[in-house]
């Protein structure tokens, strides 16, 4: 694979994207326990980052006619990266994490980077100091489904990463017909009733002015049966809507129309590192918890069901079909300081499942992991929901500017704190704000 395999237009488009708003991932991971020798510990994740090809990748430029490809190197020194030696807080860690986003890849340099804080005090569940990994990624390099799998290879865990297939982009005017004529059945089908219709937007609240100060971060961390009811991201959405509109009520802002932009995983595009969807869902914040938790279970389920429509799929691969100098001249006449008069949702709600707690760092066990959703033009309040083994990682990011964050985050721990059968609070393990 000396050419390596062509990007698909998904990924191209969010690596030239970075450019201009930059997306780099950051996920947390947790270890109980701290190296003697941090050097040994970073050798063995060389190592097994070596040993895995989809971590040997990077993007490489095919001219402005063509789409960049995925081409193999060899695993750089610089991708490993040791923080704060003599050592810090968790809060402070956490804080670290977030500010990385400062320094944001270069993919055709490296398409991630280990960061690691080899001495974290404070560490929720750790038995004395432990220590933090934190993964980098850029974001045309992967989902959050594809960074699970290749955090899990470079902290240990057995499983290969999946290699993604060859795609083929077709000639966009028989694809652009093609989708046409599926985009005229999907019109049909939800005027019939078949189909679920889209969201509307939301109306523009506080917390939907741009970003202009540091972000600040907050985490809590829980146990997974505290929010398996019914599941944990409508757990989270259920208190996400009672602590947000009890926030943005005392404002005196109208939260009649509250909503959510959730991320939604989904098999787009099988040569894409990207498959997940954006869709916006109403957080029925009028309701009991009982019922809201019912009401966002049947949004999120009708989202799902219009995502596995035909015309999805055929708009995909249309979409996967435009010339690769097209797709770069749109991109380069972006304006990210655009307003629009309505947002998909108010707030962001990004869950990721993190798999089993069988990951390792210096022969340290895996605590949890927790990821920070990153702000936007139109997003001052975003939160991250990152499940590990038995643990919930519950975080919010948020622009002090425009949002208060200690208000907000005692609302948000309050209302994770009761059941949704309404009983009392449940033991939780947690850490307070430094």
């Amino acid at each position: 694979m000396a050419a390596g395999r062509a990007m698909t237009a998904v990924d191209a488009q969010m690596l030239w994207m970075s450019a201009v708003i930059p997306n780099d991932q950051i996920v947390v991971y947790a270890f109980n326990g701290a190296p003697h020798t941090p050097e040994a510990a970073v050798d063995e994740l060389r190592q097994r980052a070596q040993a895995c090809d989809e971590l040997r990748l990077r993007a490489v430029e095919a001219g402005r006619w063509r789409y960049p490809r995925w081409s193999r190197g060899e695993v750089g020194t610089d991708q490993f990266v040791i923080h704060h030696p003599q050592g810090l807080d968790w809060q402070g860690s956490l804080e670290a994490a977030v500010g990385l986003r400062a320094d944001p890849l270069d993919l055709h340099q490296m398409t991630w980077r280990a960061n690691i804080y080899p001495r974290v005090m404070g560490i929720p569940g750790a038995r004395g100091v432990g220590s933090v990994v934190v993964l980098q990624t850029g974001h045309a390099f992967a989902d959050g489904s594809r960074g699970t799998a290749l955090g899990g290879a470079l902290l240990g865990r057995p499983q290969p990463v999946a290699v993604p297939a060859s795609g083929r982009r077709g000639f966009l005017p028989v694809r652009g017909v093609a989708a046409a004529r599926a985009h005229r059945m999907l019109v049909r089908d939800t005027e019939a009733g078949l189909v679920p219709a889209p969201a509307p937007g939301c109306p523009l609240l506080s917390i939907n002015r741009q970003p202009r100060a540091t972000p600040v971060v907050r985490t809590l961390v829980l146990r997974r049966d505290q929010l398996s009811r019914p599941t944990v991201t409508i757990a989270v959405l259920v208190a996400v809507a009672e602590a947000l509109a009890g926030y943005l009520t005392a404002r005196g802002e109208d939260t009649s129309a509250l909503g959510a932009e959730v991320t939604m995983a989904g098999q787009q595009d099988p040569a894409s590192h990207n498959n997940f969807r954006n869709v916006g869902i109403s957080l029925h914040a009028d309701v009991d918890r009982v019922r809201r938790a019912e009401l966002i279970g049947a949004e999120l389920a009708a989202q799902r069901r219009r995502g596995e429509h035909p015309s999805m799929r055929a708009s995909a691969a249309a979409s996967a079909a435009i010339p690769a100098a097209l797709l770069r001249w749109g991109v380069g006449h972006f304006d990210p300081n655009a307003r629009s008069d309505t947002v998909t949702g108010n707030t962001v709600v990004s869950s990721v499942n993190r798999g089993p707690a069988d990951l390792s760092f210096g022969g340290f066990p895996v605590l949890l992991a927790a990821g920070f959703s990153s702000l936007s033009p139109m997003m001052s309040l975003t939160h991250g929901v990152h499940g590990l083994g038995d643990l919930i990682a519950v975080s919010v990011n948020a622009d002090p500017d425009n949002v208060d964050i200690d208000d907000y985050w005692e609302r948000l721990r309050a209302a994770l704190a009761v059941r949704g059968d309404g009983g009392h609070e449940q033991q939780r393990t947690t850490y307070p704000k430094q």
